[in-house]
């Protein structure tokens, strides 16, 4: 169980105005939610045109690793990032330095070749799933016993009784498949919260941060990811 500081995502400065755009801004926050108590992270990293990146992994790996030693480091291979499949297969073909897990959206039809691909690399896998759809992908796959994580996030999902009832479908196809990977689960705004208790609950690890969502518990826009992560910390340790 741990909890997974998220810190920037997609979004952009009219979400929030921390949401780290430059990599000294990733490592001024990657610094403050570990030291909030975040376990690892997880970071979109974005170019110097403030633009997401797969061409910045290296720099902004080197940096974060500089200023938190010993912290595993994760990033998104996400599809819109680089716009195309082979792009982003020769994105991540050029890091060099690289790091400790990438997450992979199985609704991606690039995604076995891009789990291959990292697999190459060394780079861990965290294999996310949004759809019970997802999951049954991802159980047949050859490769799905030997993932870094599995990723269950109900980012798309609105309406919090949608979501809860789609990770019962997501969690019943793991279980029924027997995946003994561990497991993260996260929310997007509105279901952020419900998912960290439900995590807590299950015994399972989560993820909070600006990318999923900017509020807190009490409903108040959080100062920055620092204290979005102190609150699912003390979610955790109560």
């Amino acid at each position: 169980m741990i909890v997974q500081a998220c810190i920037n995502g997609s979004r952009k400065a009219n979400f929030h105005p921390f949401v780290p755009s430059t990599v000294e801004d990733t490592v001024r926050d990657a610094v403050a939610v570990i030291e909030a108590g975040a376990a690892e992270l997880h970071i979109h990293p974005r170019g110097r045109d403030g633009r997401e990146s797969l061409a910045a992994v290296d720099e902004t790996i080197a940096a974060v690793r500089r200023a938190c030693p010993g912290t595993l480091v994760g990033v998104s291979t996400g599809a819109w990032i680089e716009g195309h499949a082979q792009r982003t297969r020769e994105a991540i073909s050029r890091w060099q330095i690289v790091p400790d897990y990438a997450s992979v959206n199985l609704s991606e039809p690039d995604a076995p070749a891009v789990m291959e691909l990292l697999g190459l690399k060394g780079v861990g896998v965290e294999a996310g799933l949004a759809t019970v759809a997802d999951a049954r992908r991802f159980v047949q796959s050859t490769d799905h016993a030997r993932v870094f994580r599995v990723l269950i996030e109900l980012d798309t999902e609105s309406e919090l009784d949608l979501a809860m009832d789609s990770c019962d479908g997501i969690i019943s196809v793991l279980r029924e498949a027997g995946v003994t990977r561990p497991i993260l689960l996260h929310g997007r705004d509105q279901t952020v919260w419900p998912f960290v208790r439900r995590a807590r609950m299950e015994r399972l690890s989560t993820r909070v941060g600006l990318e999923d969502g900017k509020h807190l518990p009490n409903g108040r826009v959080a100062r920055d990811n620092a204290e979005i992560v102190s609150a699912a910390v003390a979610i955790f340790r109560n």
